[in-house]
């Protein structure tokens, strides 16, 4: 918070803030969002149940939804074979033969000896002049559209096997894990859980590919270099000897499968594309960047107007409280790309800058009225001075700017299914972390977090395995200020009530000082006890929580989800309280 005073001392006048939240950077939450918990009981085929509302959909098993995704599968496994089909009947574009290479030579001297002529006269013809040159438009227009007519369809083929070949890989990875997860339904947790776990597999996939297309690519190498070789051969062989036919078409048969092969590994790549797609922003980066620049600007003319305040304003005495005016380019552009389904411009957004900017920036400006009194000499009827006491109105101008933080208003306009969109857009940048490679907000999400083994020792305790076994699940999710639970994601003390509930208690959603207020203080803390911090966010009272895992770490929601060692200037400056819950 920068602070200026001119004219006087300096008075805080900020408004009061919401009690809505308490927390460390959004570690105040609401919980608005309900969390569903299945129930599992065993009902004897006498026993009476009672039947459930009707709902107007209804949903699909696991079973049902892995036997719709193998289908699908399949079905684009026989479109990706069709496909495959009529590339292969496709025949290669014959050369010209030599008596058509001689008419088109013919022609091309016909056209260049009328144009000449059309050129050394035309500058004395105005109209022949303009005539020529639309002639000239016409001709070009019309071969370079020929050209891309025959392009078109010469390529179509191919351009129809890579886009089977994608929706096919992204078919049999949705059904794997499908399958996967029917064994597992752990792995069915929320939107931002399931991403996280088919990106995990993924890169295993990827890893695998990789070293295949290594393997494929030395072969396919050594194997060009041979059939070169043999090809020379071959042409020898077969002046010489009609049999030597046979071990031609052997070369080509063999080159053939390698070059089906080369396709293969590519098709592994379109469909890892496809599988990142849904968390990859959808919009343009000339839009992105657009949208990012007309915010600054907003910002920009905020800065200039209080700059200039005392220029451009009459008061006695002025007082300044200012937040400084900043923001995370990819907190805005993730909220942009969740409020807008699919590809937005720059032009359809800007309603939505306004409106995002003022939420984040609250500038207040009160102007108190004193009456204060001056000395001032006056002179009677006869000469003599004296002194009297004059009113005057004195003008005490106090200049608020509040910044609340951008990433802070998701949770009041966004419903569950948008927050859960801007989770899955945050945890990976969109797949685009060299979008704004200047921000100073980068380093924040792109250097790896700390990582900490757990002794085998404190496992020993059931209570604090299970609640690290559930707190294990989310590291790697983003911050969400205000997320309870894995579809929004979280922030402090939702991750610590979401884990905790999940592990026994029941008690609800609770702020960071709800969580202090509930817990026994102690000086000898366990794993799985519950560590306090105050002054992380301008914020009275309790503003962070984590999980003490013991040695002096703690497991908390930070940015991302992720431990943190207690023992640095940050931590021990800020440092509380520890918790028990029992």
């Amino acid at each position: 918070m920068s602070e200026k005073t001119s004219k006087g001392t300096s008075v805080n006048g900020a408004p009061i803030k919401s009690n809505d939240f308490v927390g460390r950077g959004g570690a105040t939450e609401r919980a608005d969002f309900g969390t569903f918990c299945p129930e599992e009981a065993e009902r004897s085929p006498r026993r009476r149940v009672p039947k459930s509302p009707k709902s107007k959909f209804r949903h699909k098993s696991r079973q049902e939804q892995a036997a719709e995704s193998k289908l699908r599968m399949e079905k684009r496994g026989e479109k990706l074979d069709k496909a495959r089909g009529k590339l292969a009947k496709q025949k290669p574009p014959k050369r010209p033969g030599p008596v058509k290479r001689a008419g088109r030579a013919a022609l091309g001297g016909v056209h260049g000896f009328v144009h000449g002529k059309i050129y050394e006269v035309e500058h004395e013809n105005v109209g022949t002049e303009g005539a020529h040159r639309s002639e000239l438009v016409g001709e070009s227009v019309l071969r370079h559209g020929t050209r891309h007519v025959k392009k078109a369809i010469r390529e179509h083929p191919a351009k129809a096997v890579r886009k089977a070949e994608a929706k096919h890989i992204k078919a049999t990875a949705d059904y794997q894990f499908r399958a996967a997860a029917l064994e597992h339904p752990e792995l069915d947790q929320g939107v931002i859980s399931r991403y996280l776990q088919k990106r995990h597999i993924q890169k295993q996939y990827a890893k695998q590919a990789r070293e295949a297309a290594k393997q494929g690519a030395k072969a396919a190498e050594k194997t060009a270099v041979t059939t070169e070789r043999l090809a020379v051969r071959a042409w020898g062989f077969v002046k010489r000897h009609p049999v030597g036919v046979i071990v031609a078409l052997a070369c080509c048969l063999l080159i053939f499968s390698l070059q089906s092969c080369v396709s293969s590994m590519a098709s592994v790549g379109n469909g890892l594309v496809g599988a990142v797609a849904a968390s990859t922003y959808p919009s343009e980066d000339g839009d992105m960047l657009g949208a990012e620049a007309a915010y600054c600007a907003l910002e920009a003319e905020l800065q200039e107007y209080l700059d200039t305040y005392e220029a451009t304003h009459d008061y006695d005495e002025y007082h300044f409280d200012l937040d400084d005016i900043e923001h995370d380019p990819y907190v805005l552009i993730s909220m942009l790309s969740a409020l807008h389904e699919g590809a937005w411009t720059v032009d359809e957004v800007q309603g939505t800058l306004q409106s995002l900017f003022d939420r984040q920036y609250i500038l207040t400006e009160d102007v108190v009225v004193e009456v204060r009194y001056r000395t001032e000499t006056r002179t009677d009827s006869e000469g003599n001075s004296y002194t009297v006491q004059v009113p005057y109105n004195y003008y005490i101008c106090y200049v608020t700017l509040e910044n609340f933080n951008l990433s802070h208003v998701p949770i009041y306009i966004m419903g569950e299914e948008q927050l859960s969109r801007y989770a899955l857009y945050m945890a990976t940048l969109g797949n685009r972390p060299d979008l704004f490679p200047e921000s100073g907000y980068v380093s924040k999400y792109t250097n790896p977090p700390p990582e900490h083994d757990i002794p085998e020792e404190y496992l020993a305790d059931e209570t604090f395995a299970a609640i690290l076994a559930e707190a294990e699940k989310y590291v790697g999710f983003p911050y969400v200020w205000g997320g309870s639970n894995p579809n929004t994601s979280f922030d402090c003390s939702g991750f610590v009530s979401y884990v905790y509930n999940q592990c026994g208690w029941d008690f609800g959603r609770l702020g960071a000082q709800g969580l202090y207020n509930i817990s026994t203080r102690t000086n000898n803390p366990k794993p799985g006890d519950l560590v306090f911090f105050t002054g992380t966010y301008d914020t009275p009272g309790v503003s962070h929580c984590g999980i003490y895992v013991g040695d002096g770490w703690m497991l908390h929601c930070g940015d991302p989800i992720s431990y943190a060692n207690l023992n640095n200037s940050y931590w021990q400056s800020h440092l509380y309280a520890y918790g028990k819950l029992y």
